[in-house]
């Protein structure tokens, strides 16, 4: 079996790998019988020559392999027919302008598995890149607030070498008595928890945070049913929230009164009830001043998100009044930070900590027959039709 690590070719540029040099080498040392070779890239966060020292012919046409491993959408004209591609394809909610890529990768015959479709039997997600989603969208929103109320100027997360470099940015900060709210509980929540725990910034409980004054910045981490309760007043559990989330209607206002700076870290689920509304954000109760929206979910559950924003352009300001966007500095504005690709800026760790999981989870699968039905899961088209678990695709490849 050969694997080709394919170059990056979407713009903006993508400079994350799914292996690094290092992890290429124990990825080597556990599977003797793989051939591992490595399509020359200009761009990627390591050399050529990293990928050479570590004992990996590096070339400029990888044909010749069975399984293409990138990160990004490969442009049709670069997709070689007859492969196996793993990439993300932004193809599974039917995003409209990847329409022609699905298209594309039936008509050239080829195995497409998305690492968003890598799941446990459970259908839990496997690998991805949360944990830097959320370990650099924490940072944004702190260098958000030192813009907001220029009180300190931190630097871009993307020229920083990792995460260590960042923390140690953060920790040169004097805060002010804040309260800051981070939802969620999985990778992304987890990755900006470790941040605000690097900084030694107090946790505490959702009651301690609802009603009581600090003289230290504090934050407190809630999952979907402290913020939301059941219409019928009923307490149950969080399976009955992802199952009936018709039934429920959001509690987040209480936080909302109290929170400084909030950083958005959950999945959301269609259905599911707002987290606030655009009319909630017109309240005199509502005081959130700065908003990190990692999960970035255009127009939707966060309404201060108005659209994505960019590495270059990372801020924005929201208007609640007018419900538009004006500049983030005014005194009327909620700053907003809503880059949708964060882990981009961590490329080096985002990439060591990919290349372990899908050590882990996804290579073992080409040589014990699958053992886990990992591969069959995630596999998205085989001879030029879509699969069982994908076919509800097929009206979106039609154009409908």
């Amino acid at each position: 079996m050969k694997f080709a690590i394919i170059k990056e070719r979407k713009n903006p540029p993508d400079r994350r790998v799914v292996f690094s040099p290092s992890k290429l080498a124990e990825a080597q040392k556990q599977f003797p019988e793989a051939i591992f070779k490595v399509e020359s890239s200009n761009i990627r966060v390591f050399t050529d020559e990293q990928y050479r020292n570590a004992g990996f012919e590096v070339v400029n046409d990888v044909s010749d392999c069975d399984v293409m491993l990138g990160v990004k959408e490969v442009p049709i004209n670069a997709l070689i027919p007859n492969k196996k591609y793993f990439f993300f394809s932004h193809t599974i909610k039917k995003q409209p302008y990847n329409r022609k890529l699905l298209q594309a990768i039936l008509e050239k015959n080829i195995e497409l598995h998305d690492h968003e479709t890598i799941v446990n039997a459970q259908g839990f997600r496997l690998i991805g890149f949360g944990r830097y989603a959320g370990i650099v969208g924490a940072y944004n929103g702190f260098r958000a607030w030192g813009l907001k109320y220029n009180t300190w100027q931190l630097p871009k997360a993307g020229p920083l070498p990792n995460q260590e470099a960042l923390i140690s940015e953060l920790n040169n900060l004097k805060l002010p008595n804040i309260k800051i709210l981070l939802t969620g509980s999985g990778k992304v929540a987890k990755g900006a928890q470790e941040m605000l725990d690097a900084m030694q910034v107090k946790s505490v409980t959702v009651s301690d945070y609802l009603n009581k004054n600090f003289t230290e910045p504090v934050y407190c981490n809630i999952d979907v049913l402290d913020y939301n309760i059941r219409k019928d007043s009923k307490v149950l559990d969080n399976q009955d929230f992802f199952n009936n989330p018709q039934d429920y209607q959001s509690n987040f206002m209480r936080f909302a009164k109290v929170t400084d700076y909030y950083i958005a870290g959950h999945f959301y689920g269609d259905g599911a009830p707002y987290l606030y509304t655009r009319s909630d954000v017109k309240s005199p109760d509502f005081n959130i001043k700065v908003v990190a929206d990692i999960s970035c979910d255009v127009d939707g559950p966060v309404a201060t998100t108005l659209r994505a924003s960019t590495i270059a352009d990372p801020i924005y300001g929201y208007n609640p009044e007018t419900e538009t966007e004006i500049d983030f500095t005014s005194e009327k504005a909620i700053t907003v930070m809503a880059v949708d690709n964060l882990p981009c800026e961590l490329p080096q760790d985002a990439s060591e900590g990919f290349g372990d999981m899908f050590l882990k989870e996804v290579i073992p699968a080409f040589f014990n027959n699958d053992a886990n039905g990992v591969l069959q899961r995630s596999k998205m088209t085989e001879n030029q039709k879509l699969t069982e678990n994908f076919s509800y695709l097929q009206g979106y490849i039609n154009g409908n």
